[in-house]
Protein backbone atom coordinates (compact mmCIF):
# COMPACT_ATOMS: atom_id res chain seq x y z
CA UNK A 1 0.00 0.00 0.00
CA UNK A 2 1.30 3.46 -0.90
CA UNK A 3 2.04 6.25 1.53
CA UNK A 4 -1.02 8.28 2.48
CA UNK A 5 -0.48 11.83 1.23
CA UNK A 6 -2.92 14.73 1.11
CA UNK A 7 -3.91 16.11 -2.30
CA UNK A 8 -1.47 18.47 -3.98
CA UNK A 9 -3.81 21.49 -3.88
CA UNK A 10 -4.20 21.23 -0.10
CA UNK A 11 -0.46 20.80 0.37
CA UNK A 12 0.26 23.80 -1.88
CA UNK A 13 -2.14 25.96 0.10
CA UNK A 14 -0.55 24.83 3.36
CA UNK A 15 2.91 25.56 1.98
CA UNK A 16 1.97 29.10 0.95
CA UNK A 17 0.16 29.84 4.22
CA UNK A 18 2.87 28.52 6.51
CA UNK A 19 5.76 29.95 4.51
CA UNK A 20 4.04 33.33 4.36
CA UNK A 21 3.87 33.37 8.16
CA UNK A 22 7.55 32.54 8.52
CA UNK A 23 9.05 35.83 7.31
CA UNK A 24 10.10 36.72 10.87
CA UNK A 25 11.84 33.35 11.24
CA UNK A 26 13.59 33.96 7.94
CA UNK A 27 14.79 37.40 9.02
CA UNK A 28 15.98 36.09 12.41
CA UNK A 29 17.84 33.21 10.78
CA UNK A 30 19.65 35.54 8.40
CA UNK A 31 20.57 37.87 11.27
CA UNK A 32 21.98 34.93 13.28
CA UNK A 33 24.10 33.65 10.41
CA UNK A 34 26.82 36.22 11.10
CA UNK A 35 30.19 35.24 9.65
CA UNK A 36 29.03 31.68 9.05
CA UNK A 37 27.45 32.59 5.71
CA UNK A 38 30.64 34.03 4.25
CA UNK A 39 32.88 31.33 5.72
CA UNK A 40 30.68 28.44 4.61
CA UNK A 41 30.03 29.93 1.19
CA UNK A 42 33.74 30.40 0.51
CA UNK A 43 34.42 26.86 1.73
CA UNK A 44 31.95 25.48 -0.81
CA UNK A 45 33.62 27.04 -3.86
CA UNK A 46 35.04 23.73 -5.13
CA UNK A 47 31.63 22.06 -4.82
CA UNK A 48 30.08 24.96 -6.70
CA UNK A 49 32.56 24.64 -9.56
CA UNK A 50 32.09 20.87 -9.80
CA UNK A 51 28.31 21.20 -9.68
CA UNK A 52 28.18 23.86 -12.37
CA UNK A 53 30.40 21.83 -14.69
CA UNK A 54 28.34 18.68 -14.05
CA UNK A 55 25.07 20.54 -14.67
CA UNK A 56 26.45 22.08 -17.87
CA UNK A 57 27.71 18.72 -19.12
CA UNK A 58 24.26 17.21 -18.52
CA UNK A 59 22.45 20.10 -20.22
CA UNK A 60 20.43 20.86 -17.10
CA UNK A 61 20.21 24.59 -17.74
CA UNK A 62 18.38 24.14 -21.03
CA UNK A 63 16.25 21.36 -19.56
CA UNK A 64 15.21 23.63 -16.70
CA UNK A 65 14.31 26.42 -19.09
CA UNK A 66 12.23 24.02 -21.16
CA UNK A 67 10.54 22.58 -18.08
CA UNK A 68 9.52 26.03 -16.83
CA UNK A 69 8.50 27.25 -20.27
CA UNK A 70 7.56 30.63 -21.67
CA UNK A 71 4.14 30.69 -20.00
CA UNK A 72 5.59 30.37 -16.48
CA UNK A 73 8.21 33.01 -17.21
CA UNK A 74 5.60 35.49 -18.42
CA UNK A 75 3.18 34.73 -15.57
CA UNK A 76 5.78 35.21 -12.85
CA UNK A 77 7.50 38.16 -14.52
CA UNK A 78 4.25 40.08 -14.96
CA UNK A 79 2.64 39.15 -11.62
CA UNK A 80 5.66 39.45 -9.33
CA UNK A 81 8.22 41.39 -11.31
CA UNK A 82 6.93 44.96 -11.18
CA UNK A 83 6.61 45.23 -7.38
CA UNK A 84 9.82 43.33 -6.71
CA UNK A 85 11.67 45.37 -9.31
CA UNK A 86 10.72 48.66 -7.67
CA UNK A 87 11.61 47.46 -4.17
CA UNK A 88 14.84 45.88 -5.37
CA UNK A 89 16.01 48.97 -7.21
CA UNK A 90 15.28 51.13 -4.19
CA UNK A 91 17.19 48.80 -1.89
CA UNK A 92 20.14 48.64 -4.31
CA UNK A 93 20.78 52.37 -4.63
CA UNK A 94 23.91 52.46 -2.46
CA UNK A 95 25.27 49.20 -3.87
CA UNK A 96 24.70 50.46 -7.42
CA UNK A 97 26.56 53.69 -6.68
CA UNK A 98 29.47 51.81 -5.11
CA UNK A 99 29.61 49.37 -8.01
CA UNK A 100 29.42 51.96 -10.80
CA UNK A 101 31.85 54.46 -9.24
CA UNK A 102 35.06 52.82 -10.55
CA UNK A 103 33.67 52.82 -14.10
CA UNK A 104 32.57 56.44 -13.85
CA UNK A 105 35.97 57.44 -12.49
CA UNK A 106 37.70 55.59 -15.33
CA UNK A 107 35.51 57.31 -17.93
CA UNK A 108 36.20 60.73 -16.42
CA UNK A 109 39.95 60.14 -16.65
CA UNK A 110 40.05 58.90 -20.26
CA UNK A 111 42.01 60.90 -22.77
CA UNK A 112 40.07 60.31 -25.98
CA UNK A 113 41.26 61.44 -29.40
CA UNK A 114 39.28 64.28 -31.00
CA UNK A 115 35.93 63.48 -32.59
CA UNK A 116 35.98 62.75 -36.27
CA UNK A 117 33.21 62.89 -38.87
CA UNK A 118 30.29 60.52 -38.39
CA UNK A 119 31.31 56.93 -39.01
CA UNK A 120 34.97 57.53 -38.11
CA UNK A 121 34.78 57.37 -34.31
CA UNK A 122 35.05 53.64 -33.78
CA UNK A 123 38.47 54.03 -32.19
CA UNK A 124 36.92 56.21 -29.46
CA UNK A 125 34.35 53.51 -28.71
CA UNK A 126 37.11 50.87 -28.64
CA UNK A 127 39.12 52.90 -26.12
CA UNK A 128 36.06 53.24 -23.87
CA UNK A 129 35.18 49.54 -24.17
CA UNK A 130 38.73 48.40 -23.38
CA UNK A 131 38.99 50.70 -20.36
CA UNK A 132 35.65 49.59 -18.94
CA UNK A 133 36.59 45.94 -19.45
CA UNK A 134 39.86 46.53 -17.59
CA UNK A 135 37.96 48.13 -14.72
CA UNK A 136 35.60 45.17 -14.58
CA UNK A 137 38.55 42.79 -14.41
CA UNK A 138 40.22 44.88 -11.70
CA UNK A 139 43.14 46.05 -13.85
Amino acid sequence: MGIQIADTASLAKKFATRAGQASGDYKDGVARSGNAWETNTKASEDNYKLSVVQAANEGRFGKGVSAAGQAKFLKRATELGPSRFTAGVGAAQEDWARGVQPSLDALKSLDLPPRRPKGENGNRADIVAKRLRAVKLGK
